[in-house]
């Protein structure tokens, strides 16, 4: 008897619950491609792509701003149970960055950065794209108002412009993962990259076994900060448990508690038999299952 099909979308660890409608879309967006005749990974890179162009997660549309007030560097990645994994970390102008990614998937590689990301995702035909948000505008001035209290950004500064002309931290990744109807897993996660951060700054998201994994026994999503997600292997830590037969749920609260109370993090998580949403944060999320 076929797997009943199960998706769960997140928003983002510490992100507005307010923002739970856009979840929700991503999700009918999700069981539509299924519905359509297409597979876990349709679906769930589906679902990314309704996220990445709702303006209010940071990814795609809503990415946040650089330090420097004009360069907007994101990462996505996408991985099933077929062996199909793709990745692309600091890529540039693009309105999708989960697409690219996909399109990885089929490439000779699994990870492009950089310059060269953003050249793959031209000769693809996706378009340049950069139009940040009033919302990342303002964040970023609040942001640049407060680095006061964050001098080693200074120190550090890498950016071609001074810090002269360019408190609150954003972190937040969105994420799919899905089983099939046939018993397949996939997971697709993106993000707008974090605040404050360094150019080139790499988070979990497109790190395999941190950000995300995906196996025969089910998919995983990580959100939050991710220089301390990369420290655990979040998503393969919590999918080996989910694999030996630890309880999805229990699986999911015990990387949870891994972490400090005081670092936001999130997981989402489908497995044979199970799924579930747990953040030590507000997380906005949604589950067809």
């Amino acid at each position: 008897m076929p797997a009943p099909t199960a998706i769960v979308v997140h928003g983002g660890a510490g992100t507005s619950r307010d923002n739970e409608d856009g979840c929700t879309r991503a999700a009918g967006l999700a069981l539509a491609a299924l519905e359509r005749g297409g597979d876990a990974l349709d679906a769930a890179v589906a679902a990314v792509v309704s996220m990445e162009d709702d303006g209010r997660f940071n990814a795609g549309t809503g990415s946040v701003l650089c330090l420097d007030g004009q360069s907007i560097e994101m990462d996505a990645s996408v991985m099933d149970t077929h062996g199909r994994l793709g990745c692309v970390a600091c890529i540039t102008q693009v309105q999708n960055p989960v697409l690219v990614a996909r399109a990885v998937a089929d490439s000779p590689h699994w990870l492009l950065a950089g310059d060269g990301a953003t050249r793959f995702a031209r000769n693809g035909g996706h378009p340049p794209y950069c139009q940040p948000t009033d919302k990342a505008r303002a964040a970023h001035a609040r942001l640049i108002a407060q680095l006061g209290d964050r001098p080693e950004f200074a120190r550090l500064w890498n950016y071609q412009r001074a810090l002269e002309e360019s408190g609150e931290r954003a972190c937040d990744t969105v994420g799919a993962v899905v089983r099939g109807a046939d018993g397949h897993f996939a997971v697709a996660s993106s993000t707008g990259g974090s605040a404050p951060s360094l150019l080139g700054r790499v988070g979990d998201t497109p790190i395999i076994g941190s950000g995300f994994y995906a196996g025969t026994d089910g998919a995983v999503a990580a959100t939050g900060i991710g220089e301390n997600i990369v420290r655990h292997l979040l998503a393969y830590t919590v999918y080996q448990w989910i694999a030996a037969g630890t309880p999805i749920e229990q699986a999911v609260q015990r990387g949870i508690d891994l972490f400090d109370p005081a670092v936001a993090v999130g997981l989402i998580a489908v497995g044979k038999s199970g799924h579930a949403a747990v953040s030590n944060r507000p997380m906005p999320h949604a589950m067809i299952c």
